[in-house]
């Protein structure tokens, strides 16, 4: 405790950045008091193992497990300025894609600096916990996050590489409607990078479908995401298994998926993508051992 405390240094010692948005701000050298404004970056910072300076996080920040325990400052698109500005924090970091800008604009007023991230898809989020780590005074942790995810998204696209194969892929996020992902999304950028042709690919990022467009597409492999959770995945399975002439259902090939893996861009984002390689391509993980999978 008495390092942290020697480390915290005076506000008067600050530096200048520019985040992925292109703002300028002033950013104390040693955060002492960070509020992440995501679940996600949350995620990062206990991944560059600072949660030791995290003082306020999103309602859905779930993970890791020490996440839970910290105080509570609204859901990411639903901001409680009140409560982010009681927890005095010297900094606070958002995601662009989703947290009001009004907050972020009230805040800074304030005198409270807010640094915003920006990812949109794989190399994006590695550069998010390089920038996040440079922030927090981690950037050897975040070097060792940022080299272990290039690596292993490498090991995707080498085995992918090797089969011209490519499945036609169903993602069902929502039951009622039926709603997939199109081609500006996360999901999108893993389906195809783990090998498999996204049945949803289009300019609307979360297309609906009919029961007849799902027949119709005639889907090889169908992933469900566990955002339909408690009994809606079961009715979603059951729905499917009615159109029992479809290739995924007489293949036996509908598999569930924990949503965060795909959508949270984290470090985790690459198990997303090695977990959909092996559902997609399971022929390439054959002779996988489980001291093989990361």
């Amino acid at each position: 405790m008495a390092l942290a405390t020697i480390l915290c240094l005076p506000e008067s010692y600050a530096k200048t950045v520019t985040d992925p948005t292109g703002r300028t701000l002033d950013v104390p050298d040693t955060p002492c008091r960070v509020v992440a404004l995501a679940p996600s970056i949350t995620e990062i910072v206990f991944a560059l193992e600072r949660q030791d300076v995290l003082k306020g996080v999103t309602q859905y920040s779930d993970y890791p497990a020490d996440a839970l325990k910290l105080p509570r400052v609204g859901s990411y698109v639903h901001l409680d300025l009140e409560r982010i500005v009681a927890l005095s924090p010297d900094l606070c970091i958002a995601i662009k894609d989703g947290n009001p800008k009004q907050v972020a604009d009230r805040l800074t007023e304030l005198g409270i600096p807010v640094y915003a991230v920006n990812p949109f898809d794989l190399n994006t989020v590695i550069q998010t916990v390089e920038e996040m780590g440079a922030l927090l005074n981690a950037t050897k942790k975040a070097g060792q996050l940022a080299d272990n995810m290039r690596a292993r998204i490498r090991r995707i696209d080498r085995l992918v590489a090797s089969t011209p194969q490519r499945p036609a892929v169903f993602f069902q996020i929502g039951i009622s409607p039926i709603v997939s992902a199109g081609t500006d999304t996360f999901i999108n950028e893993l389906i195809t990078r783990a090998g498999g042709k996204n049945l949803a690919a289009g300019k609307t990022a979360y297309p609906r479908f009919s029961e007849e467009e799902l027949v119709g597409l005639a889907p090889d492999v169908v992933i469900i995401t566990s955002m339909t959770r408690g009994g809606e995945f079961d009715k979603a399975m059951a729905q499917w298994r009615r159109w029992d002439t479809l290739p995924a259902i007489k293949n036996n090939r509908i598999h569930l998926i924990d949503s965060d893996l795909v959508d949270r861009p984290t470090p985790r984002i690459v198990e997303g993508l090695e977990t959909l390689a092996r559902l997609i391509h399971p022929e390439l993980f054959a002779e996988e051992t489980p001291k093989d999978i990361p």
